[in-house]
């Protein structure tokens, strides 16, 4: 039994790319201190989640074989706040103001993912609903792991790179309200793939 890699890459890609407390963050510090400046920020973003994935892939793959109730319960309760946060990311507005003085480094980005709870519903989304049951945990994880990190090596830079623009652009003016709203519908797209979309076929 396996991952379905394909499917689970473009639910990765959708969660990933759009707004939620990471990119946001990650598009304040592009725009108050400059790609250059925040790349250690980032790293540390990246990394982060590999500090969630590993010990609740190990985790959940055991809950699973043991209670496939709690496992199926999980699913629909991270989809059930993907969707919530949709409804917040459609109304959220992009602000260039940051607060903080000091460019912020690597270990400040280093906890950012463990403190987001999108990540951790995008991570047990991942698990309940593009993992085969009886894959073993440790050809699971390490799949959701790369696949996340690939992910976030390519668009985490691309929010920090674009913030200033984006910020410049689209703040306080009509396309900002379209921008968001075609994220979050790509948001619950994305979580009604995982329901209904045959998650564990490659």
């Amino acid at each position: 039994m396996t991952v379905a890699t394909t499917s689970f890459l473009i639910f990765a890609a959708s969660q990933v790319g759009t707004p939620g407390p990471a990119n946001m963050v990650l598009l304040g510090t592009g725009a108050r201190y400059g790609f250059r400046a925040a790349l250690p920020f980032v790293a540390g973003v990246v990394l982060g989640k590999q500090l969630i994935i590993w010990p609740v892939g190990f985790g959940l793959m055991q809950v699973a074989d043991q209670t496939p109730m709690v496992f199926a319960a999980l699913k629909y309760a991270s989809a059930a706040y993907i969707c919530w946060l949709a409804w917040k990311i459609a109304n959220l507005r992009l602000s260039r103001d940051v607060s903080v003085q000091d460019v912020p480094g690597f270990w400040a980005g280093l906890i950012v993912h463990p403190l987001n709870p999108k990540a951790w519903a995008m991570i047990i989304a991942g698990f309940t609903g593009f993992v085969a049951a009886g894959t073993p945990s440790l050809n699971a994880t390490f799949t959701i792991a790369l696949c996340l990190l690939l992910c976030q090596i390519v668009l985490h830079p691309i929010w920090t790179f674009a913030g200033d623009r984006i910020a410049h652009v689209v703040e306080g003016r009509p396309t900002e309200k379209y921008l968001m709203w075609t994220l979050a519908s790509l948001t619950v797209a994305s979580v009604l793939f995982v329901l209904f979309g045959g998650g564990t076929h490659s």
